[in-house]
């Protein structure tokens, strides 16, 4: 067998080079497959059965076989997917306001068990009335309002969601937004609508890459300018529902996650509401509590994602409560905050009231919430 070492070959052409029989990469470091873009990655190439690349938009490995690209498939012991019913689907809550205070706490559950939840770290500066999405790996904040003096920031950071620590920077919204919120797939997070000054909302709807960094760049618009919605999702569409505009709505809407587009029109809520929280597994969407003027609410309602249609009743929150948020995995969806340290969980498929989890481990409104195994991965 001959030994080829070589830092540069030119000369060769569009293909590169051509190893007959065995081929053995010999080093104690690693190999580098080529890698680009989804739209890269057939560009003017004949593509040949078995060929290996990296993914840089999904941040994955890829091969192909039978004239099409499949996904290398990756175990990662202890975390959540979309699949995962066990002690790796964790929760995530963040940020938020008591009275008086702003809040960068970060804690976190297993959802999958009851109890209360856990710190977990802290943001990089104090916020209320952001948004989060997330995909199996990597919870992600956006926007929100900062304490005194009080400013709408256009921050995006990111976590970890199996490990425990602080944020890390992860890029900027195209504007600075509060009374947002977000939803995701495995590889896309979204951010829609919500205020970008005290009295000004937005109907900009805006997307990033989860498994990179980077500033979020534009989708689509919502079919109107709206604050104070919620969110959820399936592996495809992205689910919004509720919210003001200034009216207080009870419009749903959705996007295909995948594509760039404005949003659709889904059918509605059982009744107006704003402040709610949203959580989903791969098939039913469900919305709860929010504020239904002139008084809070308890009520959940439910949808079929892939269809289109009006909500229906659910079951019950343990109060009336707004400002709270929501996490799930593929059983339970889970609601905390709103009104003091609350968290409490339903099962997803079948209908009926909210059970007590736990406790928050710092009791506040207005904070945002992810999980890595919910309805979108």
């Amino acid at each position: 067998m001959g030994i080829l070492r070589t830092n540069t070959l030119s000369g060769i052409g569009t293909n590169g080079p051509v190893f007959d029989g065995v081929t053995r990469l010999d080093t104690q470091g690693y190999f580098v497959p080529p890698p680009g873009t989804t739209d890269q990655r057939s560009a003017g190439i004949t593509t040949t059965q078995g060929a290996i690349r990296f993914n840089t938009d999904s941040q994955k490995l890829e091969f192909y076989a039978q004239d099409q690209w499949f996904v290398m498939m990756t175990e990662n012991v202890g975390l959540g997917t979309g699949g995962d019913t066990g002690a790796g689907a964790r929760g995530v809550f963040a940020g938020g306001s008591s009275p008086g205070i702003i809040h960068d706490t970060i804690d976190y559950i297993n959802i999958a068990s009851t109890g209360n939840a856990q710190d977990f770290g802290v943001l990089s500066g104090s916020r209320q009335r952001l948004s989060s999405c997330s995909n199996s790996t990597r919870g992600v904040f956006g926007g929100g309002i900062a304490p005194a003096p009080t400013s709408i920031v256009n921050v995006i950071e990111f976590i970890t969601i199996s490990s425990t620590g602080n944020t890390q920077d992860f890029g900027d919204l195209i504007t600075a937004k509060s009374f947002s919120s977000a939803c995701s797939s495995s590889t896309r997070g979204i951010f829609g609508g919500g205020y970008v000054a005290p009295t000004t909302r937005i109907n900009v709807i805006e997307y990033i890459t989860i498994a990179s960094t980077g500033d979020a760049k534009y989708f689509g618009d919502l079919t109107t300018v709206k604050s104070n919605w919620n969110a959820c999702s399936s592996s495809t569409r992205g689910i919004f529902g509720g919210g003001t505009t200034p009216t207080i709505v009870n419009v749903i809407e959705f996007i295909t996650i995948s594509t760039l587009g404005n949003a659709t029109d889904f059918g509605d809520l059982t009744a107006v509401r704003d402040a709610a929280a949203a959580c989903s597994n791969s098939t039913r969407g469900v919305f709860g509590g929010g504020y239904l003027s002139p008084n809070n609410t308890n009520a959940i309602d439910f949808i079929t994602i892939s269809t289109l249609g009006n909500a229906t009743d659910f079951g019950d929150l343990s109060a009336a409560k707004n400002s709270l948020n929501a996490c799930s995995s593929p059983i339970r969806g889970v609601f905390a905050g709103g009104s003091g340290n609350v968290i409490e969980y339903i099962t997803i498929l079948t209908q009926g009231n909210a059970i007590d989890f736990g406790d928050l481990f710092q009791a506040r409104y207005a904070l945002a919430a992810c999980s890595n195994a919910h309805g979108g991965l």
